[in-house]
């Protein structure tokens, strides 16, 4: 678990807080060094691509040993000085990729910026009627789970019934009195409480 906790945090440090402090010192340096900008954006585009296959395949890849580890030393190779792997991964694998599909990622992405208003409402509407039927099916659920004799039951039957209220209630109800008045009448009398 502790190595599992330090791979994070070292993850985090070298693979999203040191590259980040880069970036924002390539754009502060204004001396027209293009190559650095153009070095921090490919790498922030790799670990984008990155995080969304980690997603995806999330619960697939965290099954092969070490990695997390494996993915930290990536990260590292990708920014060190010494190897730039980011240059030698955006040319060889990235860019390729992305100009052969690029015209039709371009087209979905204008048309869900078009209909994104009417993709919201279609997944909050869905959301909503589909989370009530769920919420009715617990209740039921639990209703159904309980014995006949619990108050459980009772207590999520939904009838009318004064027979189906729980025990609890009618108990302590007293038709146009107290209940606490009620619940000392009902006290046994002595040390036997």
């Amino acid at each position: 678990m502790s190595v599992e906790l330090l791979t994070k945090f070292l993850t985090i440090l070298f693979g999203y807080a040191m590259p980040a402090l880069e970036c924002f010192k390539a754009i502060e340096q204004r001396t027209g060094r293009t190559d650095q900008l153009r070095f921090w954006c490919q790498y922030w585009i790799i670990l984008v691509m990155l995080v969304i296959f980690d997603e995806i395949a999330g619960a697939l890849v965290s099954k092969i040993p070490m990695f997390y580890e494996l993915r930290l030393a990536f990260l590292v190779y990708l920014w060190y000085p010494q190897t730039r792997g980011t240059d030698i991964v955006y040319e060889t694998f990235v860019r390729p990729l992305v100009m052969q599909y690029e015209p039709n990622i371009e087209e979905r992405l204008r048309y869900l910026r078009a209909n994104a208003g009417d993709l919201v409402v279609f997944y909050l509407k869905n959301f909503t009627d589909r989370g009530y039927e769920i919420f009715l099916r617990v209740l039921d659920y639990v209703r159904s789970q309980a014995t006949s004799g619990s108050k459980t039951r009772r207590f999520f039957s939904f009838r009318g019934d004064r027979a189906e209220r729980p025990s609890f209630l009618e108990d302590d109800y007293v038709p146009g009195g107290d209940r606490r008045g009620a619940a000392r009448q009902r006290r046994p009398r002595g040390g036997d409480y």
